[in-house]
């Protein structure tokens, strides 16, 4: 690298924000339950000082985005069209629109506590909007705001070149793929998807590479394990928790790639005359030296504080208005099914001799989260929580975060998007998942308890 080329401010601005943001997002932090990271306590804080507000606030979102949804089908593209952002936020398929009224409707009869006490009993409406929305305010509120401290100012790009080395050999994928694998773990899985999509649609990755990249890397972030992991009540174990998630997933990655459906899949670009990237570091380089300057290169391009606090307020509406109405849909109605019907106990019967053999205290009421999480990925976690074994609220919180195509969100994005799987696939994808984590998070939980 050519050290006359940038200046110490240059250096500075890839360095400090990277460092703050590895700090707040990545770093353990001993408290008086245990370890946690930075961004952990800040959202326990708000948490406690909107405590008597947040339900209610809660409830003004998900209306405000339905009826916003509703207006944007109205007046079609006129209303939000000089806001790409509002645009891309409240324009949705009429299967999530009629979802978010869904949401705003169930908010609404929990708060004032309408119809039948089914929807706002303690188990089941209250549990939700008294609790794990609180919770996914709080925790949405400050990653989404610092998110750009780690995704705008180098940190992807010198990691991306790093990785280029051992993503070929041990995932048959491409160095970049580090990239769209980051973005997901540090931002949001979506992110990880829509990123894919691109890079797919642009050329840079095979069918094969983009099924592979959408199913198995576009993993789970930091921000929705910590609210998992605090669904469960095990918060003070959040930095185990998130190696065993990690181990579980480097375990799936290494597998899935090799067997079908994702090594069906065609090594054959969307474009035929595309001859896919070019990964070599030019010759006056090593990894670290050219990963270093494209970090540079992109931290330069950041050049104003208003720039960074629009696009972390836009992170923050994205994961209130996106996830909030999803959860509160979605997750009554699984939470209704699983207090009044035995449809979950009936999913799960299955899984009972599998969890027993594993010797998984309550396995039969374990048993019941293990399929829920196709439909969403907080699912689990909501009907787990009321397991009273530490050992399996853990086991069932991080095979929820591992099993990663849930329909919700990842799942729904895929489908979406030009990645070439189908639903077929993502659910075949879903259950090998399953059965591959589920022996690795069992062995370490049974270490750590």
């Amino acid at each position: 690298m050519n050290k006359k080329q940038y200046q110490w401010y240059d250096h500075a601005k890839f360095i400090i924000p990277s460092i703050i943001g590895i700090f707040l997002f990545m770093s353990p932090v001993k408290t008086a339950d245990g370890f946690t990271i930075p961004i952990a306590i800040l959202a326990n804080w708000i948490e406690e000082l909107l405590a008597k507000q947040l339900s209610a606030i809660m409830v003004i979102i998900i209306v405000l985005t339905a009826l916003c949804t509703v207006l944007s089908k109205v007046r079609e593209q006129q209303l939000f069209a000089r806001t790409p952002f509002f645009q891309n936020l409240f324009n949705v398929t009429p299967f999530w629109a009629i979802t978010r009224v869904i949401a705003a409707i169930f908010a609404v009869m929990v708060f004032f506590e309408i119809g039948p006490e089914a929807i706002y009993g303690e188990n089941t409406g209250q549990e939700l909007l008294d609790g794990l929305l609180h919770t996914l305010f709080a925790v949405f509120l400050f990653a989404g705001l610092f998110l750009p401290l780690l995704m705008n100012f180098g940190l992807l790009e010198l990691f991306g070149t790093l990785m280029t080395k051992i993503m070929r050999p041990l995932f048959k994928l491409p160095g970049r793929s580090s990239i769209d694998a980051l973005a997901s773990w540090i931002g949001d899985g979506t992110i990880g998807v829509l990123l894919t999509s691109k890079q797919y649609e642009a050329g840079y990755y095979t069918k094969r590479e983009a099924a592979v990249i959408g199913t198995t890397f576009s993993i789970v972030s930091i921000t929705f394990t910590l609210v998992i992991i605090e669904t469960v009540g095990l918060e003070h174990m959040f930095i185990p928790f998130y190696l065993t998630v990690l181990v579980a997933g480097v375990v799936a990655a290494l597998i899935m790639p090799r067997i079908p459906p994702l090594s069906r899949k065609k090594d054959k670009y969307i474009n035929l005359d595309s001859d896919g990237i070019d990964e070599r570091i030019p010759d006056d380089h090593n990894a670290f030296t050219f990963g270093y300057e494209q970090a540079i290169k992109r931290s330069r391009q950041e050049k104003s504080v208003y720039k960074f606090l629009k696009e972390g307020g836009q992170n923050v509406l994205d994961m209130w208005m996106g996830v909030a109405p999803i959860v509160m849909a979605f997750g009554l109605i699984a939470l209704i099914l699983a207090e009044y019907t035995p449809f979950f106990v009936w999913l799960g019967i299955p899984f009972v001799p599998l969890l027993e053999l594993m010797q998984i205290p309550e396995a039969a009421k374990a048993s019941e989260t293990i399929l829920v999480g196709f439909a969403d990925m907080f699912l689990p976690a909501i009907i787990g929580s009321s397991i009273e074994s530490e050992m399996t609220r853990f086991i069932i919180a991080a095979l929820s975060v591992t099993q990663l195509i849930y329909m919700s969100e990842v799942g729904g994005v895929l489908l979406g998007s030009k990645v070439p799987v189908s639903f077929k696939d993502l659910f075949i994808i879903f259950l090998l998942r399953t059965v591959i984590t589920l022996p690795v998070i069992t062995l370490i939980a049974h270490l750590l308890f």
